[in-house]
């Protein structure tokens, strides 16, 4: 075992979706581990204790691992399922990815409001744009993301956001250069698959969103 309590054999590259079989970088999944009322309890920070089961940070992947008790096959014993596993995985997700931009306002990476972003963005110091799922799509349209993979968030609510940037609510939003926007970036990969948001807003130079 590790320091953490994880199971060494988890050390590595890749891990196996327990749902679709396929193998994938685990930054792109998420971890599992049984509770000690023997139910499968979500894992997103990937420390709790115990052996980890891996599905891919994917919809129809949780949904399908749900559906047919996959839990139970990975660990060769019963493993109780909370009727709204998918709910709580999805949840605690927000949260991490709310939680890290909120650390990333406090130091001062980040910024919010559409002339701050704007400017932010037209003065290429913006790493990341943030918008609201549920913001206006002609307000949305007026800004573009900057240039890179994988730079722009638009799965979290203006509510969500709103949380992030201590407000009531927020559609437009902004990372600049700091150590956390990588961390931002993976996580918000994680929650739009597992929200199921596909495609996005057009990107210059069709660069991928997140």
């Amino acid at each position: 075992m590790s320091r953490g309590g994880r199971d060494k054999s988890e050390d590595g590259p890749e891990r196996r979706c327990i749902a679709t079989g396929s193998n994938s970088d685990p930054s792109r999944m998420i971890r599992f581990v049984i509770g000690p009322e023997g139910q499968a309890v979500p894992d997103v920070s990937g420390k709790l204790p115990g052996r980890g089961m891996w599905v891919a940070a994917e919809k129809t992947a949780l949904e399908t691992a749900i559906k047919k008790n996959a839990f139970s096959r990975s660990a060769k014993t019963q493993v109780s399922l909370p009727d709204d596993l998918a709910t709580q995985t999805e949840t605690l997700l927000a949260k991490r990815l709310v939680d890290l931009i909120s650390l990333a306002r406090k130091a001062g990476q980040a910024v919010t409001g559409y002339e701050k972003v704007k400017s932010a963005l037209e003065n290429e110091y913006a790493r990341v744009l943030l918008q609201a799922s549920d913001g206006s799509e002609r307000g949305k349209s007026k800004l573009r993301s900057p240039p890179g993979k994988d730079v722009f968030i638009g799965c979290l609510t203006a509510q969500e956001l709103g949380l992030a940037f201590g407000r009531e609510s927020v559609i437009h939003g902004a990372l600049t250069a700091g150590g956390l926007s990588k961390q931002v970036i993976a996580e918000g990969i994680r929650l739009k698959g597992v929200r199921g948001i596909s495609g996005g807003k057009a990107r210059p130079k069709g660069k991928d969103d997140a």
